[in-house]
């Protein structure tokens, strides 16, 4: 077998990091010489891999740890596409070049062969082109390729219903993206110009899937949108998770949960640290429930002041928990609706209650919604009411159950790491690119 130099490099973000690191201890493991370049804490953890690791040396470093700091107007933006357009420019676009300048230097002392990058690290896409090396981008969200039956990514639309609908939505996607985002591609041509590259005619995150010479989607297309077209590049791998060192632990809590009626698992997820969004108001929502169990997980904000706050017997309150663990003994997940633990909980037939909307995650709820394997309740601040209200309608509506359950059965068919390695080895030997797993990878048609 050919073995080859791989360069992993991603955004300092964990929903960008995260899932990658599967996939890289497995090219490790069949002899591949894999190492990553990456910023802030993560690269402690590529060193737990047992991967080498490129620090940031010209880039700055911001992620969700100095974000507000950074950014403090960020948390006075309350519109998607506002925040969208200071994250774009001030967070992937500005650090692009500097991205470039690290890339480089790393190639200049170790000529890699293939630079793997998530799909918003825009200054590995750069780099990818400028150095000649083939370039696998990695979809670590939701399909966000722009298409004509559906409205803009980035703001959550629902394909429309009929075609006037559809004609709305594609008026709105130009307006979005020739008018609204007009600086932010503007920014990338200028950025594309200085380093003797052609400019992109389109939106700025379609340039993935065109310099690409892979596109490995985490995911399946069941719980995507029906499409006009796919670029031929994107393939279906099915859930991209973090690596496990070890077998699932078993679950702590077992017989708390099955003293219960009904388990709810809640999170706030990695980037999010006001406790007062999502964590609070499910808390009270079941405060003077005893029958339910409510396990939150904070991701380390806030623990014991949650904890003094709400002593109910009921509560379990942790930073952290192993969510392979404790999903099969869970009723209901509510969640903010990080991709990762989305894809988490589909493959544990586990329905939820989503309530996000940056970030992308209103892209994540709409699928949640569309696909009928959860309530979206299109909004960051939910009440209790809220929460509990769609809490029980996921737990009393059998569609809710059947359809995660049909989902599931199809991420079954997906072996992620073999896939990706197949269509990797396929790329680099110059072969015809296998046939999507089961044809699920080629275009959806509308329906």
């Amino acid at each position: 077998m050919t073995t080859y130099r791989i360069l992993f490099a991603t955004m300092p973000f964990d929903g960008h990091f995260s899932p990658l690191t599967g996939l890289a201890v497995h090219l490790q493991q069949l002899g591949h010489d894999v190492r990553w370049y990456v910023g802030g804490h993560y690269g402690e953890r590529v060193k737990n891999l047992g991967l080498p690791h490129y620090p940031l040396v010209q880039a700055k470093l911001i992620n969700q740890e100095n974000l507000d700091e950074l950014l403090p107007e960020r948390a006075k933006l309350k519109s998607p596409i506002a925040r969208g357009q200071l994250d774009v420019t001030q967070v992937f676009l500005l650090r692009a070049p500097e991205y470039v300048q690290d890339i480089r230097a790393i190639h200049q002392d170790w000529p890699f062969d293939i630079i793997i990058y998530d799909e918003a690290c825009l200054g590995a896409v750069l780099a990818q082109q400028l150095l000649g090396v083939k370039g696998v981008a990695m979809g670590v969200m939701p399909l966000m390729e722009t298409d004509e039956y559906l409205g803009p990514p980035g703001l959550g639309q629902q394909p429309a219903r009929n075609g006037l609908g559809r004609l709305g939505q594609r008026i709105l996607s130009y307006v979005v993206q020739r008018f609204m985002f007009k600086p932010c591609n503007e920014l990338y041509n200028q950025l594309r110009a200085q380093h003797g590259l052609p400019p992109f005619e389109g939106f700025l995150f379609d340039s993935v899937f065109q310099y690409a010479d892979l596109f490995l989607q985490s995911g399946v297309p069941g719980f995507e949108y029906p499409r006009k077209r796919i670029s031929p590049t994107v393939r279906f791998v099915g859930a991209l998770l973090p690596h496990r060192s070890s077998e699932k632990a078993p679950f702590k809590y077992l017989g708390q949960a099955l003293a219960h009626k009904h388990v709810v698992l809640v999170t706030q997820g990695t980037l999010e640290r006001n406790v007062e969004k999502i964590l609070v108001p499910t808390l009270e929502a079941y405060k003077d429930a005893a029958d339910t169990l409510v396990i939150a997980t904070t991701g380390g904000s806030g623990t014991e002041e949650l904890r003094r706050r709400y002593p109910q017997r009921h509560f379990l309150i942790e930073d952290f928990i192993d969510f392979d663990a404790v999903m099969p003994y869970a009723s209901v997940y509510v969640t903010n609706g990080g991709y990762g633990g989305v894809m988490l909980a589909l493959q544990h037939q586990l329905p939820m209650v989503v309530a996000g909307v940056y970030e992308g995650k209103n892209e994540i709820a709409g699928r949640v919604d569309y696909c009928q394997v959860g309530i979206d309740l299109k909004t960051e601040k939910p009440k209790p009411k809220q929460i509990r209200q769609a809490v029980t309608q996921v737990l009393t509506t059998s569609l809710y159950r059947q359809q995660v359950r049909k989902l599931a059965q199809e991420f079954q068919q997906y072996h992620p790491q073999e896939l990706a390695t197949t269509y990797l080895n396929a790329m680099m030997t110059c072969a015809p690119q296998p046939a999507p797993h089961n044809s699920l990878a080629q275009p959806i048609s509308a329906s």
